[in-house]
């Protein structure tokens, strides 16, 4: 097991991530035009993508502009404000100030995670709650949550968080298995008070620890697992130029930001083109618990937190196994200073098992494939969730896109009488129901840029003169030519489908070339339709967006997902009903999981799938990977 050097990027490229040095700059140009003070902080720094045109326009060794756009909190007075920044010039290229009523709030930072234990403590209404249940205010950890936005008194155009509790009993003690439940404050961040402490009803605190980490909770480990060593003695077969990475038929590059994570760009096979540029641009976590002090659950955790600057250093040996290439990746922190997380993204190639088999009764012929798929990951922690996102490529042109959800399930009390909207994990702890729902945002440029997407599913035929014995059933194909009509939901009832067609490329046979994508279809948002959370989180009532490009349509939920009203992002683009019928077009997916949690669950828990897969549909006349060659240890074939 060993890790590649990784190769300078001598020359920029538009889609390059951001660097240290180009940090320094948009802090720089910031200062020099006065944007900046005591008490302003960076709430998201990132490369302003330049649009479509632009990128395939470029020629290698041609100027970049490099622009980056940075949203500034002034934590005194909540004033923020959007700016875009040119590292390349050290110019302030455009700067907005926020109205909070109307575009929402900047997203919540480290900076003002570290005030909430603080502001809370010198309440006398949550000190007091605390001690009436016999509880000491200094063992208790208060978890800063996003407010969402609801009609509670005092609190429009004002910067809000609210404040759940959970004991620790000592330092190494994990304080999500002691909910102080009942009890929530809500707090203004600006004025660093607390607005109101709702104190709902009193609960015994869960007393069973929940350290994962402590061999008196785990028992010792067991002895009975060998080692498995993967090895690729001739090294990889991928190549790395930057962050351009070709491997066997696939082209494409690696991008990274603080919002969305690991980004791909300009992914081709066989030399044509697939995506422009492929990401999760968003997700929200609703839970299901209506108590007063729980009903206001729902986080945004791409654009409320900003998840990928939680992006965790990756280990060999841990996190990753085999022939590993990583690439750092740098984050602002709340000053605009760079940090870069090393080992942020990891690549490598894994063995998935057949490819292809046959053994022929006329021939005797027995052949077999391996197959074998690029694995490109990052994982993030928020709070008390893990997730990992894996993009898998195939050597058959398969593209799967995995989150694997793991960490703590987010606890509760659970009362002798029970609790209809959680789960026991363990002697009256309770953890609430609650979806994972995220948002793909697929450019696709399926063999170039005149797409459209076709609705199939299967379609029974009753009896007739032409089907006598009712065995019949054909493949039901529907165009979505407008916006409104590509809204859709999954139906694994008639295994729909969604092909993302060429109107202008065909194969051999007549037919345009095609990517499908195969949903999983899990449920969406179960929410109510007057739930705020609808309203705010709307790109996850449906499966299924089209939305022609628009290089400033980049955010399912909107440029700024916290206490915004609601209505942002998909649902306001999609109202013009536009044109997606041979456009160049942006397909949207939700997918997730709806979480009903067991007590296998808890402690910690084992990593939970969601995800989608994209398989060329006539993209090619026959397989593509006929040229597979059989393994080369020696044990394919018998004697």
């Amino acid at each position: 097991m060993t890790i590649t050097e990784r190769p300078a990027t001598t020359t920029a490229h538009p889609l390059d991530p951001m660097t240290a040095e180009e940090v320094n700059a948009v802090r720089a140009a910031l200062e020099q035009a006065g944007l900046l003070g005591e008490h302003v902080r960076f709430t998201f720094v990132a490369l302003e993508e330049p649009d479509k045109d632009s990128v395939l326009a470029h020629e290698p060794g041609q100027a970049v502009d490099r622009r980056f756009r940075a949203v500034l909190l002034d934590l005194a007075t909540g004033v923020s404000h959007d700016t875009v920044v040119s590292a390349t010039r050290s110019t302030v290229d455009s700067m907005r100030r926020l109205d909070p009523a109307v575009d929402g709030q900047p997203p919540i930072i480290d900076t003002e995670f570290e005030l909430v234990e603080q502001i809370v403590n010198a309440d006398e209404r949550w000190t007091g709650a605390l001690r009436r249940r016999g509880i000491d205010p200094a063992t208790v950890r208060a978890a800063p949550l996003s407010a969402g936005v609801y009609d509670e008194p005092g609190e429009r155009g004002r910067r809000i968080i609210r404040s759940l509790g959970f004991q620790q009993f000592h330092d190494a003690d994990h304080p999500w298995a002691h909910p102080v439940d009942g009890l929530c404050a809500h707090i203004d961040l600006t004025r660093r008070e607390v607005l109101r402490v709702v104190d709902h009803r009193e609960f015994p605190v869960p007393q069973e620890p929940g350290n994962f980490d402590d061999p008196e909770v785990t028992g010792p480990p067991r002895t009975s697992l060998k080692p498995i060593e993967i090895t690729q003695p001739e090294g990889p077969s991928f190549t790395v130029d930057g962050h351009r990475v070709r491997w066997e038929n696939w082209d494409l590059r690696i991008g990274f930001n603080e919002r969305e994570g690991l980004t791909l760009h300009q992914v081709s096979f066989h030399e044509r083109p697939v995506l422009h540029r492929a990401s999760i641009a968003e997700m929200v976590v609703p839970y299901a618990d209506p108590s007063p002090v729980r009903f206001w659950q729902n986080y945004f955790d791409c654009g409320e937190y900003m998840f990928a600057r939680y992006t965790n250093s990756l280990e060999l040996g841990c996190d990753c196994l085999g022939e590993i290439h990583y690439f750092d990746t740098v984050v602002a922190d709340d000053f605009g200073r760079p940090r870069t997380i090393r080992n942020g993204i990891c690549m490598h190639e894994e063995d998935y098992g057949v490819l292809w088999k046959h053994t022929d009764v006329f021939t005797g012929s027995r052949e077999t494939r391996r197959q074998r798929r690029l694995v490109i990951s990052f994982f993030t922690t928020v709070g008390n969730y893990d997730y990992g996102f894996y993009w898998y490529f195939s050597l058959d042109g398969t593209i799967q896109l995995e989150c694997k959800a793991t960490g703590i399930t987010f606890t509760s009390a659970y009362p002798e009488e029970g609790h209809k909207h959680a789960s026991q994990v363990a002697p009256g702890l309770g953890a609430p129901f609650h979806q994972h729902l995220f948002c793909a945002r697929l450019d696709v440029a399926v063999d170039g840029r005149h797409n459209a997407v076709e609705e199939v599913e299967a379609e029974r035929v009753p009896v007739s003169d032409g089907n006598p014995h009712g065995n019949a059933f054909r493949a039901k194909r529907t165009r979505l030519r407008t916006e409104a009509e590509a809204a859709r939901l999954a139906d694994n009832a008639k295994a729909r489908t969604w092909h993302i067609v060429n109107t202008e490329s065909r194969n051999r046979y007549g037919d345009n070339v095609a990517y499908v994508l195969r949903p999983e279809g899990q449920p969406v948002m179960l929410a109510d339709d007057a739930a705020s959370v609808h309203a705010r989180g709307t790109f996850a009532t449906k499966h299924l967006w089209v939305t022609p490009y628009h290089p400033e349509q980049r955010y399912p939920a909107g440029d700024l997902v916290n206490q915004h009203p609601g209505g942002a992002g998909l649902p306001s683009w999609t109202r013009a009903d536009r044109d997606v019928d041979g456009q160049d077009i942006v397909v949207w997916h939700t997918f997730g999981l709806t979480h009903f949690p067991r007590p296998e669950d808890w402690p910690v828990m084992p990593v939970d799938r969601a995800g989608f897969t994209l398989t060329p549909q006539g993209f090619f006349d026959r397989n593509p990977t006929l040229d597979v060659p059989p393994s080369s240890n020696g044990h394919c074939h018998p004697s």
